[in-house]
């Protein structure tokens, strides 16, 4: 079954990592000799996942410049920029809405999630529900735990909300449908994030629990931290090649 393509939303400001985003985009930001995007796609591609959509906004010409088509990195490529005003990682999907499919992934342009995206794509085919969040258990390890995960659904998920049920958080990946975006306001901002909360709220939000925890840029210590991750798999593997 071929795969769900992917919307990466990577229109933020990204203020937190400046001085080192004044001049560039996050996405292209250096991690283990590389632009950030390219080990994303590496992952990827590695996941059967080809189509890319990317959501951009601040500097994402710089990532139209380097990166074009996507053929030379074996995937294909799609630009929605948000235009004069940033509309948020639900506004810039609404936008790009008419160019997508009826079910596709949705990924946060700063996060490098190591699992199995074919998994959570079957798992979405059988859930009957408008939406699919993949969830960690954190017990507010990582962050502020924000999902109360039960009986494969979403029972609350919510950034305000702090519930006692919540020992679970988004880990980053999501499978959206069209439809779940039809009441939304076009060409204006908002956030994701509430478009789940109410998914969640209706019972209409479908959970997968992953295993392995998620690594992140948006953070200095973030960064430090996928660096040494992906500089270790590189060793491992030349290691193999030498044997």
């Amino acid at each position: 079954m071929a795969s769900f393509p992917v919307v990466i939303l990577a229109g933020g400001l990204a203020t937190r990592l400046r001085p080192l985003t004044e001049k560039i985009p996050k996405s292209l930001v250096e991690v283990a000799g590389r632009p950030f995007l390219e080990h994303q796609i590496a992952l990827l591609r590695t996941n059967g996942v080809t189509e890319i959509f990317l959501c951009v906004g601040y500097l994402g010409e710089m990532i139209e410049e380097l990166f074009g088509d996507g053929k030379r990195f074996g995937v294909d490529i799609t630009y929605s920029y948000d235009g004069e005003k940033l509309l948020g990682t639900g506004g810039a999907i609404k936008k790009l809405l008419p160019k997508l499919p009826n079910d596709f992934f949705v990924l946060y342009g700063d996060s490098y999630l190591p699992i199995d995206y074919q998994a959570v794509a079957a798992h979405s085919r059988t859930s009957a529900k408008p939406a699919l969040m993949t969830v960690f258990h954190n017990e507010d390890t990582w962050d502020r735990s924000n999902v109360w995960f039960e009986g494969e659904t979403i029972r609350r998920y919510s950034k305000t909300e702090r519930l006692s049920q919540m020992r679970y958080i988004d880990y980053g990946l999501t499978i959206c449908s069209r439809s779940i975006f039809e009441n939304c306001p076009a060409n204006e901002p908002f956030d994701l994030a509430i478009v789940f909360e109410k998914l969640s709220q209706r019972g209409e939000l479908a959970g997968y629990e992953v295993y392995q925890r998620f690594y992140e840029i948006g953070s200095h210590e973030g960064i430090k931290e996928l660096d040494q991750l992906l500089r270790d798999a590189s060793r491992g593997a030349n290691d193999k090649e030498r044997f």
